[in-house]
């Protein structure tokens, strides 16, 4: 429920009848979608930003060119001596720790880690420059946005500063004003707001009060933006009538526009993000919650990216693994004090329970931006505070619409090899020396041998019986019996008797029907050990894809396993099987055929058919047959993934170049 305009919250936003102050968090969406609000509900015949007057040209030139992002800057001297500000000018009174002046000019701010000029001090070396990004999601630009399309005067009310000194501040996630409105949102952060520290920001707050004051007598409505850092002091120094200071002789403005790959950072939001944004407003849809439904939108659109572009070894996300990882990356939001994600915490969580593959994919289409920039401009690439120009010149930046600080988190992803290294490994590879990598049979040989317990399992299946409990629960109740008998009262257990026989050959087949073109590797793998099973298998060409040097990567069509291990013909030649039409008869066959007990366990996604089980009976053979489905999908994507490396020489250093699916 809104506050009413007679209610103490709404009069801290209202400097007087005829100024309303908004202040906001910078590069927040959700801030942008307020701002945009409150000026299409209510009438307002002036907007007040505070940027310098320098920067009215070619800031709404770029606002008209949106939705294409880009940047105005203002270069700064290298040789720059402050001015001396008027000893009798505005100071903040209210809300000031014990013991702390409010004047500093006597101190040397680059000595002082808190001060405003210290935050963002740039190497000598370089030149400077300040800038205001042309962002969608920026409050200010939101507000020009709205005020230009609605033919609404905007005022700029800054000091011109030759050298900006830039401000940063942690402030709550914006995305609680979605639960509370704006007014309660800033009275509850009016008590942790320090006062301003440096000369020159009292000095732009007084000039800004001074301004508003001139704007009164002009307009009888006025929309003022600032930032939350700023509002508490703007508020003062207009109740006390400080004086302006005197605008600084300033550089002209500049428009650039940036490359694609570094918008990450000139935008608030994630480009994708931001996006979504520009194409709600284009399509009329409601964009009142995009910093939550973006994100899902981006891991749906990284999904489906993901499986583009490796296909059949894309990690399958089913809706559930979803959830569990929106989960996750809500707890870990929680931990950092934030209620949404940023990209760091979305990639963390991705490579954690999706694997590198899903985490590059999420990372590439999170900095997408589809809106692309105007040709004729000159392209920035930008880092973090930086920027370079196409001759090689780099620049440091100030932004003086700077959002909460940022900071470099390093995260470990294995990349892709590109073309040219696999095209090189190929070269050096040698194909008569070829041997497996241990931790990938270890795993495969855990997960044959939790297969054939469940299959022994099944063989005594159908001499189970049950029995009146007397002593013992022998193998468990057995409720179906037990219900049965209810008006007897007695109750019923299950006898197992132990399975008869054994089982030496699993089939395994990840992938029926198999299409032959798809998978032309074709081998059978002796034991290199005791704890080893004889493999037969046929899989996609390795030769095809290159993980390191003398690494490549194949993935599992289907697989024969014999243990104990024994040798046996190459069964993809053995003539005894050419009746075999298709490559799972093929290896079914060779299954039965080299098996030295009754029963052959069959792992696939369907029941065995009539064809199977003929094909068995030809051998005096039955077939055991395990649910595919009954194993995680993660587990069964990650066991069908087998890397061939060139001699056992690599294995000393597989494991920088192997990663998990």
């Amino acid at each position: 429920m809104s506050e009413s305009p007679a209610s103490p919250a709404a009069s801290l936003l209202r400097f007087s009848p005829r100024l309303t102050v908004l202040p906001v968090i910078h590069g927040s969406g959700d801030f942008a979608v307020e701002v945009r609000r409150r000026m299409l509900t209510d009438r307002y015949d002036c907007l007040a930003i505070p940027l310098p007057p320098s920067f009215r040209e070619s800031l709404e030139e770029g606002v008209l060119d949106l939705p294409a992002a880009g940047l105005v800057w203002q270069r700064e001297p290298r040789q720059w001596q402050a001015p001396e500000w008027e000893s009798g000018g505005w100071q903040p009174t209210e809300w000031q720790p014990e013991g702390q002046s409010g004047q500093s000019s006597d101190s040397d701010p680059a000595s002082d880690p808190d001060s405003d000029s210290a935050a963002g001090s740039a190497p000598e070396a370089l030149p400077t420059a300040s800038y205001v990004p042309i962002d969608p999601c920026q409050p200010f630009i939101a507000a020009i946005r709205a005020a230009l399309s609605e033919h609404i005067p905007r005022e700029y009310i800054d000091l011109e500063t030759a050298r900006y000194e830039p401000h940063t501040q942690i402030f709550p996630d914006p995305y609680a004003i979605q639960r509370a409105d704006l007014e309660l949102f800033a009275a509850a952060l009016l008590p942790v707001l320090p006062p301003p520290t440096s000369d020159q920001r009292r000095a732009r707050i007084a000039t800004q009060a001074a301004r508003l004051r001139q704007l009164e007598r002009r307009y009888r409505s006025i929309l003022c933006l600032c930032s939350f850092s700023d509002w508490p002091w703007l508020r003062e120094a207009y109740n006390t009538a400080a004086e302006p200071a005197v605008d600084d002789d300033v550089e002209p403005t500049e428009r650039f526009d940036v490359s694609p790959a570094t918008l990450l950072f000139l935008l608030g939001e994630l480009p994708y993000v931001t996006g979504l944004y520009e194409q709600a407003r284009a399509d009329l849809d409601d964009d009142g919650n995009l910093s939550i439904d973006g994100v899902k939108s981006l891991l749906l659109a990284a999904r489906d990216r993901d499986r583009q572009k490796h296909g059949r070894r894309a990690r399958k996300l089913s809706p559930k693994a979803l959830a569990l990882y929106l989960k996750y990356v809500r707890n870990l939001s929680l931990i950092e004090r934030r209620m949404t994600p940023d990209l760091y915490t979305l990639v963390l969580a991705a490579r954690q329970m999706a694997g590198d593959r899903f985490a590059i994919s999420l990372v590439e289409t999170a900095r997408e931006y589809p809106f692309p920039g105007p040709p004729e401009l000159t392209t920035l690439a930008l880092g973090l505070n930086r920027a370079r120009l196409p001759g090689g010149e780099e620049v440091a930046l100030h932004s003086r619409l700077e959002g909460p600080p940022v900071e470099w988190r390093s995260l470990e992803l294995r990349r892709d090899p590109d073309r040219k290294e696999q095209a090189q490994w190929a070269q050096r590879w040698n194909p008569y020396s070829h041997c497996s990598w241990p931790p990938e049979d270890v795993a495969i040989e855990k997960f044959r041998s939790h297969v054939k317990d469940r299959a022994r399992a099944l063989m005594g299946l159908d001499l189970a019986r049950s029995e009146k409990f007397t002593t013992s629960l022998r193998d468990g109740l057995d409720l179906r019996e037990t219900l049965r008998n209810f008006h007897t009262g007695d109750l019923y257990v299950k006898v197992l008797p132990p399975s008869r026989g054994s089982l030496d050959c699993v089939v395994m087949l990840f992938d029926s029907p198999a299409d032959p073109r798809q998978y032309p590797w074709r081998v059978t793998w002796f034991a290199e050990h005791q704890d080893e099973s004889t493999l037969a298998l046929f899989a996609t060409d390795f030769t095809k894809e290159f993980v390191g040097p003398g690494i490549g990567q194949a993935t599992y069509g289907g697989a024969l396993f014999l243990f104990p291990p024994r040798p046996i013909p190459e069964i993809w030649t053995d003539r005894r099987l050419n009746f075999a039409g298709t490559l799972e008869e093929r290896l079914l066959a060779a299954g039965c055929l080299h098996s030295q007990f009754p029963h052959v366990v069959l792992l696939s996604e369907s029941p065995p058919g009539m064809g199977f089980r003929k094909l068995a009976r030809q051998f005096g053979k039955k077939l055991l047959h395990i649910p595919l489905g009954s194993f995680s999908q993660e587990t069964i994507a990650q066991l069908r993934i087998v890397h061939v490396l060139n001699g056992r020489h690599i294995r000393s250093h597989a494991a920088d170049f192997i990663r998990k699916a």
